[in-house]
């Protein structure tokens, strides 16, 4: 299997996936992400205990991503069910 390569802008990597054979490429490392495009216009303000920021920041780091995107992606979770 093939070591995908390190592609140095947008359009080298739309050029790579129009052409490339990704059958031909391992895979295995590659992490689901998830791609925000809506504008973030509201804000919100909120207080929380030392402790649970902490593990907040903490959850968020081992899932790969901001806090702040962490919390908005736990309330999106939270509304879908």
């Amino acid at each position: 299997m093939k070591k995908l390569p390190r592609l140095a802008n947008d359009e080298a990597a739309q050029a790579f996936v129009d052409t490339a054979d990704l059958s031909e490429y391992d895979l295995s490392a590659m992490k689901r992400m998830q791609f925000e495009f809506s504008p973030k216009e509201a804000r919100v303000n909120m207080r929380l205990p030392g402790e649970l920021l902490m593990a907040v920041k903490a959850a968020a780091a081992k899932a790969g991503m901001p806090y702040q995107r962490f919390i908005r992606h736990a309330l999106e979770r939270a509304v879908e069910r």
